[in-house]
């Protein structure tokens, strides 16, 4: 079968909530349109404007439970509604300095009161907040993720990866070997950069926010740490569920 895309996500909060798309329109150079516009910075973070580490910022390696979350972003108003199964929803406008306030009360009993409180909702200047400073598109294969699962004895969600693009049909780990190769995308063409080395955070289980699998210990005994590969879009177009994939 040809391989093909089975979702698309973003992120717009870092670490805080995943939205599904049905489609999506990549801009040559660019991030996928409002995935980790936002980030949630805490009382050590060291920010100047630009795009920072991500260990300035709340994150699900540190708190599990915020992998639980949901979200909804109204593009036009910047209206972003999250949703957690133990609270109720929430509905803000982060670049509001009240709104933010409000998300970060929301965010109380998420974020363990040991680790450093959150301060402000965070936006670079001319940058999303991804983990890598380039402007990457994350790509997984739900072929490895059955792969993964049966080896860890477990059905594990493609949301413990927080990924942009999912494709199926691929055979298992073979989005490793495109690395320095184009990949076209429905319209869209992007270059693969490089695998993506995986954290404590794909241990939480995003139903619950509870850690119920050692997923780096499934990866460990492969004899590596990575599952997704970073890609950059170089030629601009549309991306939809169902939309073919193929090695140029």
């Amino acid at each position: 079968m040809t391989p093909s895309v089975s979702a698309i996500l973003r992120h717009p909060l870092k670490s805080i909530g995943r939205e599904a798309l049905n489609e999506v329109a990549l801009t040559e150079g660019r991030w996928l349109p409002f995935d980790r516009k936002w980030a949630v910075a805490h009382e050590r973070s060291k920010l100047d404007g630009g795009w920072a580490k991500k260990i300035n910022f709340l994150r699900g390696v540190a708190a599990p439970a915020l992998m639980a979350v949901e979200a909804k972003l109204d593009t036009a108003t910047k209206a972003l509604t999250l949703t957690h199964p133990n609270l109720e929803a929430v509905t803000v406008h982060p670049d509001l300095a009240d709104d933010a306030d409000t998300l970060i009360e929301w965010l109380h009993d998420l974020w363990p009161i040991d680790l450093p409180s959150p301060t402000q909702v965070y936006r670079a200047e001319d940058s999303n907040l991804t983990d890598v400073s380039g402007a990457w598109i994350s790509i997984n294969s739900t072929s490895s993720l059955k792969a993964l699962s049966h080896r860890s004895g477990a059905e594990l969600s493609m949301h413990r990866f927080r990924g942009n693009i999912w494709i199926d049909d691929l055979q298992p780990w073979a989005e490793a070997s495109w690395v320095g190769h184009h990949v076209r995308i429905g319209d869209a063409v992007l270059e693969v950069k490089d695998q993506i080395t995986r954290c404590k955070a794909t241990m939480a289980n995003p139903e619950t926010g509870q850690r119920d699998v050692d997923v780096l210990e499934t990866l460990n005994d492969l004899g590596h740490q990575e599952f997704g590969v970073y890609a950059e879009v170089i030629e601009g177009g549309t991306v939809a569920l169902s939309a073919s994939v193929e090695v140029l």
